[in-house]
């Protein structure tokens, strides 16, 4: 592959930066000896100050320099689609399956094929055809206020449509990635018909509007505005972790439950990685991306953000680790966003704001 000297990859990022009207944060490192065998340029919707460190170790080990590009999702989509054949972009990540089909459905991902992946990363967390793996899980829980509701009165996510949790539901909007994705994850596995019955039955319950964030829906919860909430379990850990005396009120009023156990299983997300279609450092990509399921990584990546990690055997955060071990739905979240278009059709069907 010919040289790419620091100014092309310069100019290329000042193109880039005018284009999108200076929307993404730029954190791309120097890059002094950067062959396109030499560098990777990484387009991350996570923004996690350990990630830069991690970034060291691979480059360290390797030689292969790391240059990222932060921003959210779906501006970081736009602006590669905008780019076209001239991004400098070779890998992207993001978090939930639901946006990286945004990303599939763009066209900018490319199938890789790498046994390395294929053996550490289970099959139910990875696209069926390569385009993306899956590099942490985090599982959409329950959380329910200790004083009125006792462990044994939950089971699943069907059964917060019965009439009994009437009034004592809370779940952020239906706009949310999160949520459809849940609901994608349903309709893959009873279908249409069920999961609208469900959602009818859940919003019925709804204790109020949604409102806010998962954070907030968990507040709701400790200040008795609603029993139960289904939140992903990490907000709860951050809270935990927190020492504002507020935060550790509502960690004292509150506690997490997995639903599903005793059939398919707690719903589970991902945060993901796939090598940008038209990758300049495809090798460089692939290595960057087998580096990610490495020990070292997984377990960096995982606790940064009180996650799980998708191969075995790593030390997972503490407070975590005291929620329990869970059997999560295997259910291929490539599912979530093959299934969001309906999800979309539906929560309107049903009136869930």
């Amino acid at each position: 592959m010919s040289f790419k000297p620091v100014v092309l990859w310069t100019a290329l990022m000042s193109l880039a930066i005018a284009s999108c009207n200076n929307q993404s944060q730029e954190t791309a490192a120097p890059a002094d000896t950067a062959t396109p065998e030499a560098a990777v340029n990484v387009y991350s919707a996570r923004h996690y100050a350990v990630d830069d460190d991690l970034f060291a170790s691979f480059t360290e080990q390797t030689g292969i320099q790391v240059n990222v590009i932060e921003g959210k999702s779906d501006e970081l989509i736009e602006r590669i689609k905008a780019e076209g054949d001239a991004s400098p972009a070779d890998v992207f990540i993001t978090v939930d399956a639901g946006r990286l089909w945004r990303a599939e459905e763009a066209g900018i991902l490319q199938a890789v094929s790498s046994p390395v992946l294929d053996e550490k990363v289970p099959a139910s967390l990875r696209h069926p055809d390569g385009l993306w793996y899956g590099l942490t899980k985090r599982a959409r829980v329950l959380v329910y206020n200790t004083d009125t509701v006792a462990p044994a009165e939950l089971s699943t996510y069907e059964a917060l449509a019965e009439p009994a949790w009437n009034g004592r539901i809370c779940v952020r909007s239906s706009g949310n990635i999160y949520n459809q994705s849940l609901l994608g994850s349903f309709i893959e596995t009873v279908g249409v018909e069920a999961t609208e019955t469900w959602a009818t039955g859940l919003v019925n319950n709804f204790a109020r509007d949604p409102d806010g964030g998962d954070v907030n829906q968990i507040q709701a919860v400790a200040a008795g505005q609603c029993d139960v909430a289904i939140v992903n379990h990490y907000y709860w850990a951050r809270l935990a972790k927190s020492d504002d005396p507020e935060n550790q009120e509502i960690i004292a009023q509150t506690a997490v439950f997995f639903p599903n156990q005793a059939d398919r299983g707690t719903h589970v997300n991902i945060s993901g990685v796939g090598v940008v279609t038209g990758a300049e450092n495809r090798e460089s990509a692939i290595a960057f991306l087998e580096f990610l399921v490495s020990p070292e990584a997984q377990q960096v990546f995982a606790n940064s953000n009180n996650e799980y990690p998708v191969i075995e055997d790593i030390d997972i955060d503490p407070v975590v680790a005291e929620l329990g071990e869970f059997k999560f739905d295997e259910v291929n979240v490539s599912a979530y966003g093959r299934n969001n278009p309906e999800v979309v059709k539906l929560v309107d069907r049903v009136g869930w704001k």
